[in-house]
């Protein structure tokens, strides 16, 4: 009891743990030297004057009122709770604390043992280390064994078309050289009279041709494998690239006496592509289908607008023949480096196994797919494309020489510099311009200045140019004003945003001043 002398017990007073006597509602009735010690205290500034609470952290404080109480009062006690007190300084306490509740002369008393918990926590957390880096290990161990025979087998897939590809390679290039030799030595020992010079000259062209083409193909492919290959995309109309297609290959199609079926629609077809590269991939296709369908064969290259749910749709360009066929096995390789559906040296038609793998890359390049479809071997193949359809009319079809007609025209741009020479010209052009360097000034402006287009930039200080669209939009007569995005940003996805915005046109930076005189020429109709 508090104020009965204690006799002095060496071992309890210096016992290795804290021990601390208290009453059940917390008071401190003893502690022991070590206790004392660990908590910054005589005895004196501790029985009869602080509760146990009193020294817990606050967190500790609630776990001993909503747990060690009920059970201490249910149980009688609790073992290995894990609590912080303070010492007196407020430096952290973490504690393995035991209790038991014992009922003594009269009176209900707790009695605390408590084991200072910072070496053990260190241990577990040495512990818990090294167990997560043994797991990393043993993880990273089971990752590179797995990236090891991954590339095992890629090393193995490479090398056996490295090998394909060698023979494929001194094959094909044989076969253009040695007419080409011939008729070096026909033209050595006299041409024969009579037009023969133009039939030697025709079998140089057409195996030069032959060659330039393997080697161009060789080019590109190594440009897609290495990100290389530049996109200079412009809104062009595919069914006049179908047609120049046809005439490229026209020659190769009339020796190996192809009928080829053309189907491309009245409406223009346009999608947003670099004209040079969707060229090579029609001609591709074309050269596919004619090198493996037996001479005599149908051809069929069709185009048309498939509605995949989105507001744009999407250009399918097909092309069909009744040749050789796909096995199944083939219809997922087909596209890869160097694919063969046969040894090479086994056909006199085989190519270098590029081709559609060159095909597959542009294509994807452009944001679209390619797919091959066959019912079998000897049943024909299907290469299908599909790129994504333009949203704005392309240059080449607005009128070129037609000077845009003046018009009030709003330049908003925090570019100083730029905003100015837009206005220049723009006013060459017979506009009236205003120009203002932030959105909150444009929408002041515009609400006195009606514009009738509005030319913006995206990245502004105080708002993004599309939310200054659809704020410009909401004024009165914002429905027939012509918006007209100008970024540096032009991927697909940035068009795509423009347009969601409100935008009835998206420019990118720098801007061709020829394709927005050709924009602001074009007749707009879009509603108030």
């Amino acid at each position: 009891m508090i104020g009965v002398p204690v006799p002095a017990d060496p071992l309890y007073e210096n016992a290795p743990c804290g021990l601390l006597l208290t009453d059940r509602d917390g008071l401190l009735l003893r502690a022991n030297a070590t206790a004392c010690h660990w908590l910054g205290f005589e005895l004196s500034e501790l029985a009869g004057a602080v509760r146990i609470q009193e020294l817990m952290t606050v967190g500790a404080r609630l776990f001993h009122h909503t747990h060690c109480q009920p059970l201490l009062q249910v149980r009688g006690s609790v073992a290995e709770l894990q609590i912080d007190l303070r010492h007196r300084d407020g430096t952290r306490l973490p504690m393995l604390v035991n209790v038991v509740r014992r009922e003594a002369h009269g009176q209900v008393q707790d009695e605390w043992a408590l084991f200072m918990a910072t070496e053990r926590q260190s241990y577990e957390h040495e512990l818990r280390n090294a167990r997560k880096a043994a797991e990393e290990a043993l993880e990273a161990r089971r990752e590179a064994e797995r990236r090891l025979q991954a590339l095992n087998d890629t090393l193995s897939a490479a090398d056996r078309r490295k090998d394909e590809f060698l023979a494929t390679l001194s094959h094909e290039l044989r076969n253009p050289l040695a007419p080409m030799r011939n008729a070096i030595e026909v033209l050595r020992h006299g041409a024969p009279a009579g037009g023969g010079n133009e039939r030697l000259l025709a079998v140089f062209d057409r195996q030069l041709h032959h060659l330039t083409h393997l080697v161009d193909d060789l080019m590109e492919v190594s440009r897609i494998t290495q990100d290389k290959m530049e996109l200079r995309r412009a809104p062009v109309e595919l069914g006049a690239l179908v047609r120049a297609a046809v005439c490229d290959t026209a020659s190769l199609m009339e020796r190996a006496r192809h009928r080829l079926e053309v189907e491309v629609p009245a409406q223009a077809v346009t999608v947003d592509a670099d004209p040079t590269r969707i060229n090579q991939v029609i001609v591709n296709l074309l050269t596919n289908a004619a090198k493996y369908t037996p001479d005599g064969g149908r051809i069929v290259l069709s185009l048309g607008v498939e509605d995949d749910g989105k507001e744009s749709g999407t250009a399918v360009l097909a092309v069909r023949d009744n040749g050789i066929g796909l096995p199944a096995h083939a219809l997922g390789t087909v596209f890869d480096m160097f694919s063969q559906l046969a040894p090479a040296l086994d056909r006199a038609k085989g190519g270098l196994g590029i081709g559609l793998s060159l095909v597959r890359g542009i294509v994807a390049l452009h944001g679209g797919s390619i797919a091959a479809d066959s019912e079998g071997e000897g049943r024909g193949s299907c290469f299908t494309v599909r790129l994504p359809l333009a949203r704005a009319a392309p240059a080449a079809l607005l009128p070129q020489a037609a000077a845009p007609t003046p018009a009030r025209i709003l330049v908003v741009d925090d570019n100083a510099d730029a905003a100015a020479m837009l206005l220049m010209a723009l006013e060459l052009f017979g506009c009236e311009v205003r120009t203002a360097h932030t959105a909150g000034a444009a929408l002041e402006l515009a609400a006195q200045f009606a514009p009738q287009v509005a030319l913006l930039d995206i990245g502004l200080p105080d708002l993004n140019g599309y939310e200054l669209a659809r704020r410009l939009r909401a004024l009165e007569g914002g429905g027939s004003m012509r918006l007209i995005a100008a970024t540096g940003w032009g991927q697909e996805k940035d068009r795509q945003r423009a347009f969601d915005a409100g935008f009835d046109h998206h420019l990118t930076k720098p801007i061709d001043f020829d394709r927005l005189r050709s924009v602001l020429a074009a007749p707009h109709h879009r509603a108030s």
